[in-house]
């Protein structure tokens, strides 16, 4: 980690407004982050959001917890929360 003496580098009101939280110690700044959420990136999430409102619609035209439990390779725990979720 390479440490930078911010008087260097920020305008002046930008540091004194800094130096009223923090003065002379050590401030770490994360870099910017450009992640993006759990499985957006290939379409994983929006797969399982398409299967789980199947799931609720089956439950709700009459199927049984069981047969779904069949029919999605699923636990019936999981088949559960989907649908009581």
């Amino acid at each position: 980690m390479k440490y930078i003496n911010a008087a260097e580098i920020l305008p002046d009101q930008l540091l004194k407004e800094l130096q009223r939280y923090v003065s002379g110690e050590v401030l770490y700044i994360p870099k910017a982050s450009d992640k993006k959420e759990w499985g957006t990136a290939n379409g994983s999430r929006l797969f399982y959001q398409k299967r789980n409102e199947e799931i609720k619609r089956l439950y709700k035209a009459g199927y049984s917890l069981d047969i779904l439990v069949e029919r999605y390779h699923l636990a019936y725990s999981t088949i559960r929360k989907i649908v009581y979720g």
